[in-house]
């Protein structure tokens, strides 16, 4: 027996539905894939930046090395003295290789950062070119 004319538009209307849900899943998924494609190659992109970064030599390393090596030590503190973060980021990633300690290892200290070189302090931010005066360190 077939079905009376409102079941069969009342199905026509489900199939219709059914359809449209189907439709709008797959438009769903496809956004959803592309998507994931875009977020995984902004974190392989950003992954591979950062593996050459930090595995590439800093443009001042030799520099920094030479000074610790003649003995050169920097005072400051880096947690909250924006002269001090300023000097530290004159080095940029070759800071690392700088001796520095917290200002409270150096009775006396009143200016941050403050370089001791062979005994002499060296108040303030120091320019590259004072650094390697006092120390016979080449910059580059």
């Amino acid at each position: 027996m077939s079905q009376n004319p409102h079941q069969e538009y009342q199905k026509q209307r489900e199939d219709l539905f059914q359809q449209e849900a189907k439709h709008k899943a797959s438009k769903i998924h496809k956004i959803l894939m592309i998507t994931s494609s875009i977020l995984v190659i902004i974190l392989l992109s950003a992954g591979t930046y950062a593996y050459i970064y930090y595995t590439q030599p800093g443009p001042y390393d030799n520099f920094a090395k030479c000074l610790t090596q003649k003995g050169a030590v920097m005072y400051g503190a880096i947690q909250w003295c924006k002269y001090t973060q300023g000097q530290a980021n004159m080095f940029g990633k070759s800071f690392h290789y700088i001796n520095y300690h917290d200002e409270s290892e150096l009775a006396g200290l009143k200016t941050r950062p403050t370089w001791v070189i062979n005994g002499k302090w060296y108040e303030k931010v120091q320019s590259f070119d004072t650094l390697a005066a006092a120390t016979g360190c080449s910059i580059n």
